[in-house]
């Protein structure tokens, strides 16, 4: 059988996928076509319901809770690793409500929980992740909403902290940060559901086992990003919570879609969340 498999070409989607992508482990029986995109695209694809099993935000999987369901294997979620708020030094002390943001996507978990934290920063635009540094050292923004390897290159580029986002969710919560989910399609069966979180689990575990084999395929998407930060931003989204979501994450998660939905920011979810 063969089913669209949608992720980004961020280090830990291609490091969680290489073992399934290139048959590094039994697949039984399911080939899959793959699609590589950034995060905000992806979201846009399964609004759409174009893909049967995708990488996208946790903000947009609350909206389309009707046609998708969060697998327990492949999501990202963490402590200190949140989206951070940055600016220009002369731009720091100015008053958040009055910034001018670029943010990766309307629909990305750091504009989730930028509106969580800062209800009242409404003047945002949408810029592609990797591109919001420059728009920010350019003038062209007061501040940014970073994400991904960014938070380990913006220091060196002389931007500053206004804000970590990830710090603010930990500290409200007491729970880790649920970024970035894996969903499949509702409709398909529950055999096919199941198979699918067992393979993309085994598929994370051999990376853990086999890290080496995964690298040509990171390196390859990482756009030309130096090794060490790739293998950072591995070391940093990609963990147990990639394994199995388990109690804990399933915790963090519900309370960050009870939160938005108090703040009527998202839908309620549709139930079974989870396969």
């Amino acid at each position: 059988m063969k089913l669209t498999l949608a992720f980004s070409p961020c280090p830990n989607d291609t490091f969680i996928f290489d073992a399934l992508v290139h048959k590094r482990i039994d697949t039984l029986g399911y080939d899959f076509e793959v699609i590589l995109a950034d995060v905000e695209q992806l979201n846009q694809k399964a609004f759409h319901s174009e893909v049967d099993i995708t990488k996208l935000s946790f903000h947009a999987l609350a909206y389309i809770t009707q046609n998708y369901q969060l697998l327990n294997a492949g999501s990202a979620l963490g402590n200190g690793c949140g989206p951070l708020l940055v600016s220009t030094p002369q731009n720091s002390n100015k008053p958040i409500a009055a910034l001018k943001t670029a943010i990766p996507g309307k629909y990305t978990t750091a504009n989730f929980l930028l509106g969580i934290a800062y209800p009242n920063l409404i003047n945002k635009e949408e810029v592609i992740f990797s591109a919001i540094e420059d728009a920010v050292l350019s003038g062209k923004f007061d501040a940014g909403l970073i994400i991904h390897e960014n938070r380990f290159t913006y220091e060196a580029k002389g931007l500053k902290l206004i804000k970590d986002l990830g710090a603010f969710w930990e500290e409200f919560s007491g729970a880790p940060i649920p970024l970035g989910a894996i969903a499949i399609k509702r409709n398909l069966s529950e055999k096919i559901k199941k198979d699918i979180d067992g393979l993309i689990k085994k598929s994370v575990e051999f990376a853990f086992e086999h890290p080496e084999l995964s690298m040509p395929y990171t390196r390859q998407h990482a756009q030309n990003m130096d090794e060490k930060v790739m293998k950072q931003h591995i070391e940093l989204y990609v963990n147990k919570f990639s394994v199995d979501i388990g109690e804990e994450g399933e915790k963090a998660i519900r309370l960050l879609l009870h939160t938005a939905s108090e703040k009527q920011l998202i839908p309620a979810v549709v139930e079974p969340l989870l396969v």
